[in-house]
């Protein structure tokens, strides 16, 4: 295609070209040049983006673990490409739009102007990208060829496997395959974010001419094939290729290219629209639309192919990745539980059912009346919430329920359960937070269907997202009112459940019911912030709270009394936070932080992290659980909850951080973080230079904490049965098989 007929193409009516036009006028190169060196940040800061780099990157160690099953390493790959997904939709594109903004100029808490911090990322996420392809190709697929797994090219299947093939394309894939050409009078389409393709180059007239071919998302992305060596797959790209003169019979094929885009899909939500709902579905429409941030191709492909797509979707050099093996590895996840090979995974945790703290009772409310009971997902089953909530919706006695909703499963039985309730004669009252982030369709779906079951449905306060896990029983009892309460660290929902570790609290403590009533009541009315009893809140409250804590810390240590921090967090980028954990190590603090993804903070620097020691956990199952302990001049402090410590957390989310005050509830949590701090297997130490490394493992006790807690579950289920057979052994039996009770 000539240079003309090329502008003509994209002028004719290219909607690629019309995304860019929208956005705000750039700024020139000469106001874009960053400086060559970085502003010295006021204290240790490690810039948060290149710190989520380093995370995923220890997800992608585990991909490499030879002692890992291969099944399970191949997950850790599809966990680490689907991560990378969402940090261009979000993050790599935010960086971008401040580059194009007077925002861009001015240097963040690390130091670094957005174009210094995409310079250093694009080559951070090249090299990743290398990796990447280096453990599936070098690594897994030898791996599971001695396993009897094998991905075949279609020009290494025999003449019977093809023609087999040939079938299964003719009768499932030809049908839904709309191959489109590209020309004067036919625009390049707009294309999907993450969707898989094909550029094709053909000769037609004396001149090339191009096309896009769809790879179906609705079809299997491999297919398997009779095989008499093991298990054999095609990818269903391949199998497209090999049949492409079937879609362009009247040109010759010269050359084809799968590429993939990824998409900036961060919603720009109105929040003072008429209907927060209706605006977000309108929203969520542009996330397909959004601008380009990443072109993925195959390596080696034809130059004018290349420059075709470069043209058509207009990326510049930074945004383009050339991989060596098949786009999108998050198939792998998929692929990864396929039947019939358990022995290569993991060995599952099974949840026990009931927990300990609930075995013997078939009335929850009757459990929590008699004490607070704690819950450790997943090693200890999630159904005990789901019931909570159940007997609850059929409870004659519970006037109300009220919870909160950010995440949950496609089937969700807590929706259910609330649906019965409403339709029970409950008042039931759900805040479904609408801005969740990449769930806003799924939240959308279930905040209607609430609303037809008769439930009161909140979207949520303006400017904030509600994060916070709490739900609130409201039952008519013989003395009164009371509240039951369940608040936990993690989303209410039973899918993810089963592989993020959380923890949740049962209680009807007066006061906790009192703060939950006036934390609903700010949620769904027009309350003023209380000044809460127990629950510390955000955004009006956690983050003084956490700052007096760790200042009380400082001053213990000052005046000699006993100190010292222990929390695991997700993530950790508040520079203020950060900024008084360098003031309490230098005072003499010990500060033990367990976190595993982002950490802006910088431990063991001399003279200002040296009593800081910061650890990431990266095994089977994904920690989430967030739990804060602080010495207190010797009386111990223990509070969990859903929040990290990032801005977003402690300023622009509705929040809930709660303390655990039933004593033996309390030594239970210390032992949590005891056994998660023993770790050998699955720990990574952050070091001075913002790298990581695996605990040397040398001389020591392997630890898993995973399977550790998965044992301790196991064991106080079995220690409550045995006291149950142990009592039930010594009741002697009236004839009529009454037990016989002392007077």
């Amino acid at each position: 295609m000539s240079d003309k007929k090329k502008e003509e193409v994209k002028n004719k009516g290219n909607t690629q070209g019309k995304a860019k036009a929208e956005k705000p006028k750039k700024l020139s190169k000469a106001q874009l040049r960053p400086s060559k060196l970085f502003t010295p940040p006021e204290f240790p800061f490690h810039n948060r983006e290149l710190s989520w780099m380093d995370f995923n990157s220890r997800v992608l160690e585990e991909a490499f673990e030879k002692d890992n099953p291969i099944l399970e390493r191949l997950n850790f790959l599809a966990i680490t490409a689907s991560n990378l997904d969402e940090f261009f939709m979000v993050r790599v594109a935010g960086v971008m739009d401040r580059l194009h903004s007077q925002k861009g100029r001015q240097p963040d808490e690390s130091g670094m102007t957005a174009g210094q911090q995409l310079d250093c990322l694009t080559e951070k996420i090249h090299e990743f990208a290398k990796k990447q392809y280096s453990c599936y190709n070098r690594s897994l697929l030898p791996a599971l060829k001695k396993c009897g797994l094998r991905f075949v090219p279609v020009e290494d299947l025999g003449k019977n496997q093809r023609m087999k093939l040939d079938k299964y394309f003719d009768k499932f894939i030809f049908p839904v395959l709309t191959p489109l050409a590209v020309d004067t009078s036919r625009p390049f389409p707009l294309l999907a974010n993450k969707s898989l393709n094909i550029a094709v180059r053909l000769s037609g007239d004396g001149e090339d001419i191009f096309a896009v071919v769809q790879v179906p998302s609705i079809l299997p992305r491999y297919v398997e094939i009779p095989s008499d060596n093991g298990r054999s797959f095609v990818l269903l790209e391949d199998i497209i290729i090999s049949r492409l003169e079937n879609l362009f019979e009247l040109y010759k094929i010269k050359a084809y290219c799968p590429f993939r885009i990824t998409r900036d899909s961060d919603l720009d939500i109105d929040e003072e629209a008429d209907d927060l709902l209706v605006e977000i579905e309108h929203s969520l429409k542009k996330r397909q639309r959004g601008d380009p941030v990443r072109l993925e191709i195959i390596s080696k492909c034809d130059e004018a192919l290349r420059s075709f797509l470069i043209d058509m979707l207009d990326v510049g050099p930074r945004e383009i990745y050339e991989v060596t093996g098949p786009l999108d590895l998050t198939f792998l996840s998929k692929f990864a539980r396929i039947d019939g090979f358990d022995q290569l995974r993991f060995s599952p945790i099974t949840p026990v059912t009931p927990p300990a703290d609930f075995y013997g009772y078939d009335d929850m409310f009757e459990a929590i009346r008699e004490k607070d009971r704690m819950v450790h997902h997943p090693y200890e089953s999630f159904d005990s919430v789901i019931k909570f909530i159940n007997q609850a919706a059929k409870d004659p006695d519970v006037l109300a329920i009220k919870q909160t909703l950010y995440r949950v499963s496609g089937h969700s039985p807590i929706i259910a359960a609330l649906i019965k309730a409403a339709e029970n004669g409950k008042q039931v009252t759900v805040l479904v937070e609408l801005k969740a982030r990449f769930d806003e369709e799924n939240n959308i779906g279930w905040a209607k269907k609430l609303e037809k079951a008769g439930c009161h449905v909140i979207y949520g306060l303006q400017g904030l997202k509600t994060h916070c896990k709490i739900v609130l029983v409201v039952r008519s009892e013989q003395d009164g009112l009371r509240r039951y309460l369940h608040m936990g660290t993690g989303n209410y929902n039973d899918s993810t459940a089963r592989f993020y570790t959380d923890i949740g609290l049962f209680t009807c403590d007066e006061q906790f019911g009192e703060d939950a009533s006036s934390l609903f009541n700010v949620i769904t009315g027009y309350s003023t912030p209380p000044v809460y009893n127990k629950m510390k809140v955000a955004p009006t409250g956690l983050r003084s709270f956490f700052e007096e804590m760790i200042k009380n810390e400082i001053a213990n240590a000052r005046s000699g009394l006993p100190c010292g921090i222990t929390a695991k967090i997700n993530s950790l980028v508040d520079p203020e936070i950060i900024r008084l954990l360098y003031e309490a190590s230098k005072a003499g603090v010990r500060i033990q932080l367990v976190v595993r993804g982002i950490c802006c903070l910088v431990p063991g620097v001399k003279g200002i992290s040296e009593n800081i020691t910061v650890r990431s956990v990266v095994g089977q199952l994904l920690e989430h659980s967030r739990i804060f302990i602080f010495e207190n001049g010797g009386d111990r402090k223990v509070y969990m909850g859903s929040a990290d410590w990032m801005q977003r957390n402690l300023d622009k989310r509705v929040e809930l951080v709660f303390p655990i005050e039933d004593e033996g509830l309390k030594e239970r949590s210390f032992g949590i973080m005891e056994t998660v701090l023993k770790d050998v297997l699955n720990t990574r130490i952050q070091l001075p230079d913002t790298t990581y490394e695996l605990l040397d493992r040398r001389g020591k006790t392997i630890h898993n904490c995973q399977r550790e807690f998965s044992d301790m579950a196991e064991k106080a289920l079995a220690a409550k049965r045995t006291v149950e057979k142990e009592e039930n052994r010594f009741k002697p039996m009236m004839a009529s098989g009454t037990p016989k009770t002392n007077d």
